[in-house]
């Protein structure tokens, strides 16, 4: 039989003694939960007091960064290369932006953007960083960017903004000097962290001076705080620190004269440089076609820059530094040098028949029924081929080549503001053989000496040895006015022999030379100078048998380049130049543009008469032609996208004004 359990029963004390257990463990849990609260709001009042006022406060007030202005960019007489003017301009955050394609779509509307705009922005939108801006458009007239204003509550991600853009008087003339600017690429911004950079409207230096004086340029931002409501709403200016502009960047260059000779290179391919024989300073520092920098600036649209990248006279190429020739003939006066330093008498006479033959080779002169009975003055006066061939077989490459160097062929200029210099070849044995591993032969020789072969030097060289040969003294060029340029010291070359290599340059303009329409029309001035011609294809036997086809019967890719270094005045040289103009058939398109960039030196009024002649043959100043030139492409483009396209546009005339050539 099972015992039956005794129940359990709960009095009042057991009753009583269980609730108070759970009281004092709820109480605890209380107590704690209290001091837990207690301790984090007393953390966060005083520990953190700082922090959450100043989070407190950017909920009410709102920061912003103020773009700084660029500093101007002058000449050398305060006359303005890059300056600011006010600028009406909107621009997108792809952060804030919603309902892209309404956005788009009332802007559009707004500001009668074109179907180009709508594609570059959303192209831009594709590529761009959430916080970097795209530009929509600037530049723009009160009305659209009021009628912008009133509609931004509606319109989530716009920005419009009035500030300063950067605008250049001269436009194309000076982009392959300045440079040009532009919105920050995320990369910029990545490598620095600099919150400006972020700023809606603030734009860098993308290329020449505008980016390699960045720092010199930029200044200081300023900023802005301002009382909003919790929806961004403002309510009140509170304070504001204003920018500080950037600082004027004064240079060398004369920019009359910078203008003059982009305008005088016309519709060719080529480059200008002038330079103060003196001081080494840059007076000009052309390279022509070009783009305009203000719509660099502005935001270039795809149809342009395809336009720019086709074009075969290759305008977004800076020719002065980037740009690599065969200096031709313009070297013999440098050969001549080399040669007095290895002392052949400039009396002794070599015989020009037109050809030789050397190495078991045979090589010709320009002239072909020669030159007859020539001295080292009549070599440089009539560029004879002949005479330097037999020269440099006697003497041999180095000499030539140790020259060369002296006068700055070869030479990467240190202290050029510039952020490249394609500083070209002077070739030698050695050299020969690290580059190919090849022994250096006679024809090799023969070839240097009239400045073809492996030789390649750029238009900014080519000035300089023109200023060293002139003064006689290690010329440097420098660009930034007020900079202590480097101290000259006289080249390692006799005045004597420095003398018969001036004669000679003096002697191909004003005696019996090769470029004597080369003569400037100022009473009182003479030119020294030395042409050359550059040869770009290889001609045959066969060719020369039968007859060398004229550069005008070749097409525009296969003509010579005209090739001219000068000096002025002979008796006491002042500036230097160096013209090259790429397949311009020879130097009898480069000696003008050099004597009419000189003459704007000393008759301002004359050469500017010059030049408005050729430009009614031309089709208008550089403006007008690019105008031309992108309303072309855009029919040719439009033609092409209809399925119509027949011919396309007739290639540019490459004639030289003065010759017809």
């Amino acid at each position: 039989m099972k015992r039956r359990r005794p129940s359990l029963s709960i009095n009042d004390n057991m009753r009583k003694t269980m609730y108070s257990r759970r009281a004092m463990l709820l109480g605890g849990a209380q107590l704690g939960v209290a001091g837990l609260l207690g301790a984090r709001m007393a953390w966060i009042s005083i520990a953190e007091n700082e922090r959450w006022n100043l989070l407190s406060e950017s909920n009410r007030v709102q920061l912003s960064l103020i773009p700084p202005r660029r500093g101007w960019i002058v000449d050398r007489a305060g006359q303005p290369i890059a300056m600011n003017r006010s600028d009406f301009r909107v621009d997108l955050i792809p952060d804030r932006l919603q309902e892209p394609d309404r956005v788009i779509g009332a802007l559009t509307e707004l500001l009668d953007l074109t179907e180009e705009d709508i594609a570059r922005i959303r192209a831009d939108l594709d590529e761009a960083a959430g916080y970097q801006p795209v530009q929509v458009a600037d530049g723009l007239e009160w009305e659209k960017f009021a009628a912008v204003n009133v509609r931004l509550p509606d319109l989530p991600g716009v920005a419009p903004l009035q500030g300063f853009s950067r605008y250049y008087p001269a436009g194309p003339a000076v982009a392959h000097l300045v440079g040009y600017v532009g919105a920050p690429s995320r990369e910029e911004y990545e490598e620095s962290r600099d919150p400006i950079l972020m700023v809606p409207g603030f734009k860098v230096g993308k290329d020449m001076l505008e980016k390699t004086m960045e720092e010199h340029l930029r200044g200081e931002p300023g900023a802005r705080r301002a009382e909003v409501t919790a929806r961004g709403e403002l309510v009140r200016e509170l304070e504001t620190r204003p920018d500080v502009s950037g600082d004027v960047l004064r240079l060398t260059i004369d920019a009359g004269l910078q203008a003059y000779a982009a305008r005088r290179l016309g519709p060719e391919s080529g480059s200008v440089v002038v330079m103060d024989t003196q001081t080494g300073g840059v007076l000009a520092m052309t390279s022509m076609p070009a783009y305009d920098p203000n719509s660099f600036s502005d935001g270039i649209s795809h149809l342009e820059w395809n336009m720019l990248s086709e074009d075969d006279h290759v305008p977004l190429r800076n020719k002065t530094l980037q740009g690599l020739y065969p200096p031709g003939s313009t070297i013999k006066p440098m050969n001549a040098l080399a040669l007095l330093g290895e002392n052949i008498d400039p009396e002794e006479t070599v015989t020009c028949a037109g050809r030789t033959r050397i190495a078991g080779g045979n090589f010709h002169c320009w002239r072909r029924g020669g030159h007859g009975s020539v001295n080292m003055n009549r070599a440089i006066a009539e560029s004879c081929d002949i005479y330097f061939y037999q020269m440099g077989v006697r003497v041999g490459m180095q000499p030539f080549a140790d020259t060369a160097r002296s006068v700055g062929l070869g030479e990467r200029f240190e202290g050029l503001p510039v952020p490249y210099q394609y500083f070209g070849t002077v070739p030698d044995p050695a050299w020969k053989q690290q580059r190919f591993g090849e022994e250096w032969q006679t024809y090799d020789t023969v070839n240097a000496t009239i400045g073809q072969g492996y030789m390649l030097t750029n238009p900014l060289q080519l000035a300089v040895m023109a200023a060293r040969l002139a003064s006689g003294r290690n010329i440097t060029p420098y660009l930034i006015s007020g900079e202590t340029p480097r101290r000259a010291g006289a080249l390692n070359y006799t005045a004597e022999h420095l003398a018969i290599v001036r004669q000679g340059m003096s002697d191909v303009v004003n005696g019996r030379g090769t470029a004597g329409r080369a003569r400037l029309p100022v009473e009182g001035v003479e030119l020294a100078g030395k042409t050359g011609t550059a040869q770009v294809r290889r001609i045959t036997m066969a060719e020369r048998r039968s007859g060398v086809r004229s550069n005008a019967s070749l097409p525009w890719e296969l003509r010579d380049h005209g090739l001219f270094v000068c000096y002025a005045p002979t008796d006491n040289p002042r500036y230097a130049a160096a013209v090259v103009i790429e397949h311009g058939g020879g130097s009898g398109s480069a000696y003008p543009v050099a004597r009419d960039v000189l003459t704007y030196l000393y008759d301002q009024e004359r050469a500017i008469e010059l030049l408005e002649s050729y430009e009614a043959g031309w089709g208008g100043d550089i403006t007008e032609r690019m105008a031309l030139q992108e309303a072309e492409y855009r029919a040719r483009q439009r033609a092409a996208e209809a399925g119509t396209l027949a011919d396309p546009l007739a290639e540019r005339s490459a004639r030289n004004p003065e010759t017809g050539e």
